[in-house]
């Protein structure tokens, strides 16, 4: 078998399916994701939320539980993810009245082989959905967008930063 290189999928096996990538020789380092999603929504949605006048309850705090169980999880949802021991996650909400929506900012770190970019990317879904969720009744306009990963430190492939590192 032919030594991968960087620009060849390592989830992919010399028969050309998918597969777990093999981890167990890879050194425990730190490592930290920052990932971002938005939820566009109408603007008097936005005020209720932050009023706290939506009747399924507090819409952020549900999310940030919502979101840290949902990066928790992502090795039982994304098949080729390894579960991983997370030492951290944390989830931030910026409202935005100029664009009508809600920015969403997970933080997830580890100490481990494999890499913690899945979770964070998880844990702003999950929290996007969960706001959904909690508006649907008066809001199925909402849009879901603008997910991806913002930075990344740690593991063999170093550093990463996306170009806007922001929302």
């Amino acid at each position: 078998m032919n030594k991968q290189t960087e620009e060849q999928l390592t989830h992919i096996n010399p028969q050309g399916r998918a597969r777990m990538v093999d981890v167990s020789e890879k050194k425990k380092t730190k490592r930290e994701a920052v990932a971002c999603a938005s939820i566009y929504m109408k603007r008097n949605i936005l005020e209720r939320i932050e009023r706290g006048d939506i009747h399924k309850g507090d819409v952020l705090s549900v999310a940030q539980v919502g979101g840290i169980m949902g990066a928790k999880k992502t090795a039982d949802i994304i098949p080729m993810c390894h579960p991983i021991f997370m030492t951290g996650c944390d989830i931030t909400f910026q409202m935005d009245y100029e664009k009508n929506k809600i920015d969403i900012t997970a933080t997830a770190k580890v100490v481990g082989e494999t890499g913690i970019e899945m979770e964070a990317l998880t844990a702003v879904t999950v929290a996007a959905l969960t706001i959904y969720d909690m508006c649907k009744a008066i809001d199925k306009t909402m849009t879901i967008s603008d997910i991806r990963l913002l930075r990344k430190i740690g593991g063999k492939s170093g550093e990463f930063n996306f170009e806007e590192n922001k929302c």
